[in-house]
């Protein structure tokens, strides 16, 4: 009995198959020019710095931010385009909070305006002055330079109705307070500094003094002396500043009390003139009889020991 061959139906069979597959293949290809996706970067960014402080309402903190004197006066320059006031307020900040010298500045065209319509200009100026050491004298040069309106003890002495209701600076310690009426009255010495030079050893060196003496009568018969003296040392030139009565005395108006204002210690004072007084025993119809100078005192600081030239 035979059977069908069924080797052909099962080889064309597979062919199909082949075939079919052979049509669905499909190639994925890999490139490196292919994009990537983009990774993202998130940047950190810094906090936002405070803002700086008032001046009006903080002038300590308003004072502390900054590095130096100089540097503070900058800033308060910088506030004039936004607010006068504002920026007057910041100066008064570096003057009393710092160690502010910079008597330039100060009296610079920025602030020549609002020292002459500030009532409390004038004080300003007397801090600085104590601030730079107290020279009043070489300052006053200075101020009259820049035709700020504050004088010399001598000058008013000298024109008593002419600097009548005019300031006046001066260096002065305070002799003896008392109580006149209703106002107590301190009685002024005005000082002036000047530099005294002093030699100090600080090392080693080496001295030698000889001394030769004779001695004899008329014959020619005598005897010689010699004496020497030796010693080491090193010294170095110091300049010190010492204050000294000028001989001018005046006597200063308070408004109240202060215990805060020593005797015997010098004080760089700003006060106004009243005129002058006439001393005990003195007539009003004689021209020669003394006369002391009388003062309301505006303010008072205490000189720093570094004289600042």
């Amino acid at each position: 009995m035979r059977h069908p061959s069924w080797k052909l139906s099962t080889w064309a069979l597979l062919g199909s198959f082949a075939a079919g597959c052979g049509a669905s293949h499909s190639h994925v290809t890999w490139s490196e020019d292919a994009p990537h996706p983009k990774e993202e970067v998130f940047a950190v960014r810094p906090p936002p710095e405070p803002p700086a402080p008032s001046p009006t309402a903080d002038p300590r903190a308003f004072a502390a931010r900054y590095a130096n004197p100089a540097v503070c006066e900058a800033a308060a320059r910088r506030l004039q385009g936004a607010s006068r006031d504002e920026a007057w307020d910041g100066l008064k900040a570096c003057i009393e909070h710092t160690p502010f010298t910079q008597l330039n500045a100060l009296l610079g065209r920025a602030w020549a305006k609002e020292l002459s319509v500030r009532p409390e200009g004038a004080k300003l100026i007397a801090r600085v002055v104590a601030q730079r050491g107290g020279s009043v004298t070489g300052e006053l040069r200075y101020l009259q330079e820049k035709q700020i309106p504050i004088f010399s003890l001598t000058s008013a002495m000298d024109r008593p109705d002419t600097y009548k209701g005019r300031y006046v600076l001066l260096r002065a310690q305070v002799a003896d307070q008392r109580s006149e009426g209703a106002r107590p009255t301190v009685w002024l010495v005005e000082q002036a500094l000047r530099s005294v030079q002093t030699d100090e050893v600080v090392g080693y060196g080496e001295r030698i003094d000889s001394v030769i003496a004779y001695s004899g009568d008329v014959g020619g018969r005598g005897a010689v002396t010699t004496a020497e003296r030796s010693g080491r040392g090193t010294t170095r030139r110091f300049v010190e500043n010492i204050s000294d009565e000028t001989g001018r005395e005046a006597l200063g108006r308070l408004a109240s009390a202060d215990p805060f204002l020593e005797t015997r210690r010098d004080y760089v004072i700003l006060a106004r003139f009243d005129g002058v007084r006439l001393t005990s025993g003195g007539a009003e119809t004689d021209d020669e009889a003394p006369r002391i100078p009388v003062l309301t005192i505006v303010s008072y600081h205490a000189p720093q020991a570094l004289v600042v030239y």
